[in-house]
C-alpha cells in the first residue's frame, strides 16, 4: 500500500481506538467499560495506520516487566490490534509491528508479548507460543480431602481497596519463582486485577481476596459458584489452605477456576481426583524476541555451556545470523561465524524462551535443525525451569 501511513495516536484519539477495536472484534462496548478501555490505552504506546484519510490499522504496547528465570526484563505488551476488514493483506500489520519492533529496541524491551485472537497470524511475525493455561472446576457439594496438610497459619479476608499494598510483596515473590507473570504497580492492581465490576460476567459479585502470609486469593462468587480469578502461594502447604478455605465457601457448591498453569497441583493435592477436574487447556502468552542477544543474556539458565545458535528472522535483520551463546552462571551472546549446533527460527526461540516448550520436541517435529547430535537436550538442560511459566494478566 503506496500511502500507507504509520503515526502515533494522541491522547483525544482514545475513543477512536475503543471503537476501532469493537469494529475489528465484533464486540459491543458498553458505558460501563469505556473507563477501563480509556485507562488501558492511556498507558500504552499508541500507533495508527492511514491509507486516504481512513484509519486502517491500528497497535497499542504497553511498557511492562515480564518474569523471566533469574528475574524480569523490558516487555512490550501489545494490545489493541487490529486492521479494516476492508485493508486486509495490505502490509498494514507488518507496518504497524514494524514500528513497535522499532519502539521497543529505542526503549530498551528486548521481548514483546501479546494474547493471539488467531494464533497463525503471530508465528509469522516471529511470535512464539510460550506458556499454557489450564481452566479447573471442583466439585464443592461435599468436602474436598486433600492429600496435603494445609499450612495451619490464619487467613485473613482484605477490602479490595487495600488489596494492592498487601498482595504485592507476594506476587513479586511468586514472580521470582514462576516465570511468564507480569510486574503489576497500583493501578494495574486496582483496574486490572481487581475491577469492581466482572466486564465478563455482571451476576458475579465485586472481588473477595483471601490473604495467608505467604499466599492469596481473589475470587468472585455468583449463582452458587466460586470464580478463581487469582490464587498465589508460595508451597504446597499453603496453597493447600487457599483451596480448602474456598471450598468450605457456603452456599456454594463448585469452582470454576478459568485459568492456572498447567502444572497445578490441586489435581494432584484432591484425595479424590473426580472432584477435580481439568475442564480445558489453551495457548496463553505468546513472545516475540525483539532483541536475541539482550533477551538471551537477561535471563538465568539452569547449567552452564555453550551454543551456537543460526537464528533466522526475516522481519528484525539484527537478530538474523549466528550467536554464540554461553549459559550459565554468566550468560553471553555475541555474533559468531562458528558452524551453528542448531538452527532455529525466532518464532521457536520465543518459544522455549521461558522454559515452556522443550528443544529437543521441536527437532523431532522437523521445526528445529540439531547439526551437533545432543546440541537439543543440552539445551534444554540449561532452558529448564522448576515451576512452568504461567501468565495471569489479561491486556
Amino acid at each position: 500500500m503506496t500511502d500507507l501511513e504509520i503515526r502515533d495516536v494522541p491522547e483525544d484519539g482514545l475513543d477512536g481506538m475503543i471503537d476501532f477495536s469493537g469494529l475489528v472484534f465484533h464486540q459491543r462496548i458498553r458505558e460501563r467499560d469505556l473507563e477501563r478501555w480509556r485507562w488501558m490505552m492511556r498507558r500504552a504506546e499508541r500507533v495508527g495506520a492511514w491509507s486516504g484519510g481512513v484509519r486502517a490499522g491500528q497497535l497499542a504496547a504497553l511498557p511492562m516487566r515480564l518474569a523471566v528465570p533469574g528475574g524480569t526484563v523490558g516487555c512490550s505488551a501489545i494490545t489493541a490490534v487490529g486492521v479494516l476488514p476492508t485493508h486486509r493483506r495490505r502490509g498494514v500489520l507488518s507496518a504497524m509491528i514494524e514500528r513497535m519492533h522499532a519502539d521497543a529496541v529505542a526503549a530498551g524491551r528486548p521481548v514483546a508479548a501479546l494474547w493471539a485472537s488467531e494464533g497463525a497470524i503471530y508465528g509469522r511475525y516471529g511470535f512464539g507460543l510460550a506458556d499454557r493455561a489450564v481452566e479447573l472446576e471442583v466439585d464443592t457439594s461435599r468436602p474436598l480431602e486433600l492429600r496435603t496438610e494445609p499450612d495451619p497459619r490464619p487467613l485473613r479476608l482484605v477490602e479490595p481497596g487495600e488489596a494492592p499494598a498487601v498482595l504485592a510483596p507476594i506476587h513479586e515473590a511468586a514472580l521470582s519463582r514462576r516465570p511468564g507473570g507480569l510486574v503489576r504497580d497500583g493501578e494495574w492492581w486496582s483496574r486490572n486485577v481487581l475491577p469492581e465490576e466482572e466486564l465478563s460476567d455482571e451476576r458475579l459479585t465485586e472481588p473477595r481476596v483471601v490473604v495467608h502470609p505467604e499466599g492469596y486469593a481473589i475470587y468472585r462468587t455468583g449463582q452458587g459458584t466460586v470464580r478463581l480469578e487469582d490464587l498465589v502461594a508460595a508451597d504446597a502447604r499453603v496453597e493447600a489452605a487457599l483451596w480448602r478455605y474456598l471450598a468450605g465457601i457456603d452456599l456454594t457448591s463448585r469452582i470454576k477456576a478459568p485459568s492456572r498453569p498447567v502444572d497445578d497441583l490441586l489435581p494432584h493435592m484432591a484425595a479424590d481426583p473426580d472432584q477435580v477436574r481439568v475442564t480445558g487447556e489453551y495457548g496463553a502468552l505468546w513472545l516475540r524476541l525483539v532483541d536475541v542477544p539482550a533477551a538471551l543474556r537477561a535471563r538465568s539458565w539452569a547449567s552452564g555451556d555453550g551454543f551456537v545458535l543460526d537464528v533466522a528472522d526475516a522481519r528484525i535483520p539484527a537478530n538474523h545470523g549466528r550467536w554464540r551463546l554461553t549459559t550459565g552462571a554468566a550468560p553471553g551472546c555475541e555474533p559468531t561465524a562458528d558452524a551453528p549446533d542448531l538452527s532455529l527460527g525466532v518464532a521457536d526461540l520465543g518459544a522455549v524462551y521461558l522454559g515452556g516448550a522443550r528443544l529437543s520436541t521441536l527437532v523431532r517435529i522437523g521445526a528445529v535443525t540439531e547439526h551437533t547430535p545432543g546440541a537439543a537436550a543440552r539445551l534444554d538442560a540449561a532452558l529448564a525451569v522448576p515451576l512452568a511459566p504461567y501468565t495471569n494478566d489479561d491486556f
